[in-house]
């Protein structure tokens, strides 16, 4: 029996021991993870590194453009009388000018004027001749709020944008009699609403100089023009 009994305990103490030395071996060493960095051969050309642009900062810009539009759509305000119609209107103009704050890449925002004048012959329906009965003439100054938004673009050196601009007219129209040169009707001043609406692009040919065109509806339907950026 107590052969028996030392058997076992032997037994039991010889299974502990390699119980042990198992767990040991599979969790007591730490495990280590290496990096194997594999060389190219040689003369095989090493992929290209991405290599991350860095991007301009923007910088607000003072705006300032000048140029001539086409056609003056202030004859539209001419007046119409039942017993004359008018002859070929002759027109100046709008001249337009505007100093605009670009505060982002997108948007800019200033103050738009124009300047234009239009007039044409009137001649009474029992006129037979080329002299006209009488004169009449127009004379604009609009000074506008005006909103500019730019199309964004990879291309700086083409730039599509939006404008829309709102303010006030001022006139200054007469009808004048043609031998007498006095003044012969008193109307009342067309719409005192000025607004101008345009798609358009700018052309950058430097850093501060390019040229601009634009179509639209308002005081013109064409302009074009010089614009600077300081």
């Amino acid at each position: 029996m107590k052969k028996q009994l030392l058997l076992i305990a032997i037994l039991c103490t010889a299974f502990i021991i390699e119980s042990d030395a198992q767990y040991r071996y599979h969790y007591g060493r730490p495990r280590v993870r290496t990096r194997v960095r594999v060389s190219p051969a040689p003369g095989r050309p090493q992929p290209p590194r991405k290599v991350q642009q860095k991007r301009t900062s923007f910088e607000p810009t003072l705006n300032i453009s000048a140029g001539y539009g086409f056609p003056n759509l202030d004859k539209e305000q001419l007046a119409n009388f039942v017993d004359a119609y008018k002859g070929n209107i002759s027109q100046t103009g709008p001249i337009t000018g505007a100093i605009d704050y670009q505060f982002s890449p997108n948007m800019s925002i200033g103050v738009m004027g124009t300047y234009g004048k239009v007039s044409a012959p009137y001649f009474d329906y029992a006129n037979s001749s080329n002299i006209p009965d009488f004169t009449g003439k127009l004379e604009n100054w609009s000074v506008m709020f005006n909103m500019v938004t730019y199309f964004p673009t990879y291309n700086r050196k083409v730039e599509p944008y939006l404008r829309g601009a709102i303010g006030i007219n001022n006139w200054k129209q007469d009808y004048i009699d043609e031998s007498s040169g006095t003044k012969l009707y008193d109307f009342a001043d067309p719409s005192q609403f000025a607004y101008q609406a345009s798609l358009g692009a700018r052309f950058n040919i430097s850093k501060n100089a390019g040229l601009y065109v634009e179509g639209g509806y308002g005081k013109y339907i064409l302009n074009g023009g010089l614009t600077l950026k300081f």
